[in-house]
């Protein structure tokens, strides 16, 4: 066995074999004729981030440089938008929040999801999977996020969220909206992820708050980009969108 292990390790290091040069062409054929299959057979994996936390999120993922999603940020605050590093960005419910945000109430978040129905629909047009992202318990993440789900379930996009859970010290009425909204995902997405924000206190119960919520930004984006990424870059176990 010893001898066995020793030989398939060492027979990894060989040079590869010299090819003749019929042999190099016939490879360079097959190669072109995948490479042209590949190219047809991309997945295309959309990254919608709702919200306040969602856009702070896409924001993260682009620093990251994810590899083969394209990134979109979605809110109702025209400034946090214009301030987003992200070439993606889409305002919504421009009659209804006139571009100042939902207020941190859920319903409007929602209105104005429906309101940029359409617009929402032609973005996502096309994707295979679809990410969508937030932090539960404001207005507009909370209340856009299962427009959003649905949108992508409708167009046949295997649809996965991936949200966070207010911190306990945000109070109880955020928790309510948190819920409500995670109830509604459940509804209309094929699998919901949820980190809850609580649990990074455990882990450093002395973090200052406002590092609490980057690291949670931090922590979503890292979930999308791992999952993201193993179906998107090779990798020593293959896992392709067939798999999920």
């Amino acid at each position: 066995m010893k001898k066995f292990i020793e030989d398939a390790l060492a027979r990894d290091d060989e040079v590869n074999p010299e090819l003749s040069a019929e042999e190099e062409k016939m490879l360079h054929e097959k190669n072109k004729e995948l490479e042209e299959i590949l190219a047809g057979l991309k997945t295309n994996i959309k990254v919608i981030g709702c919200g306040g936390a969602g856009t702070n999120t896409i924001e993260r993922c682009y620093e990251a440089k994810i590899y083969g999603a394209q990134l979109i940020a979605l809110n109702t605050d025209a400034q946090h938008l214009l301030h987003a590093k992200v070439p993606y960005k889409m305002l919504i419910g421009k009659h209804i929040t006139k571009g100042f945000g939902a207020g941190a109430l859920p319903e409007r978040g929602r209105e104005a999801a429906m309101e940029s129905e359409s617009e929402i629909r032609k973005i996502l047009e096309g994707a295979d999977i679809v990410f969508v992202t937030c932090g539960l318990g404001g207005g507009t993440g909370t209340g856009s996020a299962p427009v959003v789900a649905r949108i992508a379930k409708e167009l046949g996009a295997l649809t996965l969220c991936i949200v966070t859970m207010p911190f306990s010290v945000e109070g109880r009425i955020r928790r309510e909206n948190a819920e409500m909204g995670l109830a509604r995902l459940k509804e209309v997405s094929d699998t919901v992820i949820v980190i809850p924000n609580d649990k990074l206190l455990e882990l450093v119960p002395r973090l200052p708050l406002n590092k609490a919520f980057k690291v949670a930004d931090e922590i979503l984006m890292r979930s999308i980009k791992g999952i993201t990424e193993m179906i998107t870059k090779p990798g020593l176990v293959n896992v392709d969108f067939a798999d999920l």
